[in-house]
């Protein structure tokens, strides 16, 4: 049960920041933008809906690095015998740790999602300066790459015949954010950047 309600409480910001994604959602943001001015523009209400689910997916990968350090002390977070027990994906250590860094994956998303954090939030703050063209081709570019992560992920739980629910939400956030990514970066430049 307290496995369920962390997992909501990524996947709640996860989820709104999908909503403010995806294109005419605007309407159901009117009532917020009274007070919130930045989501009455399309760019506004892109950049707090990937701030969001950046935030969520730092938060899920910071999470994922701790049970990785739980796991290698011998505890136990969420073991179980159904598919779903993170304490098997997440402590297996043939899968769970990058070949050519040593660090496990948890550590991986931690230092990727801050940087898109990072690069996300800085734009959203200065969305006319020079640099946030650059930044929005890079984390476009870092979500698109995160998918072949994402893809060997996915194969090693097949492999192990198990499931992580929290590594799977760090999956749906990175889905998420480069989505709001590459809207940002077609939308700049463009009339709509600015109205």
């Amino acid at each position: 049960m307290a496995t369920t309600l962390l997992l909501m409480c990524y996947a709640v910001p996860i989820l709104i920041g999908l909503v403010l994604i995806l294109p005419g959602t605007g309407s159901y943001f009117t009532g917020l933008s009274d007070r919130f001015e930045s989501l009455q523009t399309r760019r506004g209400r892109l950049f707090a809906g990937l701030n969001l689910t950046v935030l969520a997916g730092l938060a899920v990968s910071v999470q994922t690095q701790w049970i990785h350090a739980k796991v290698s002390e011998g505890a136990n977070f969420c073991a179980s015998d159904t598919i779903f027990s993170c304490d098997d994906v997440i402590g297996n250590v043939d899968y769970n740790t990058v070949p050519f860094l040593d660090w496990p994956w948890g550590m991986v998303g931690f230092v990727t999602f801050s940087a898109l954090l990072f690069m996300s939030y800085a734009s959203s703050k200065e969305p006319n300066a020079k640099w946030v063209k650059n930044f929005l081709n890079l984390g476009s570019l870092v979500t698109i790459a995160g998918l072949g992560v994402i893809g060997l992920l996915i194969s090693y739980e097949l492999e192990m015949e198990k499931l992580c629910q929290f590594c799977t939400m760090a999956h749906i956030a990175n889905i998420v954010a480069m989505a709001g990514f590459l809207q940002l970066r077609s939308m700049h430049g463009e009339k709509e950047w600015n109205d």
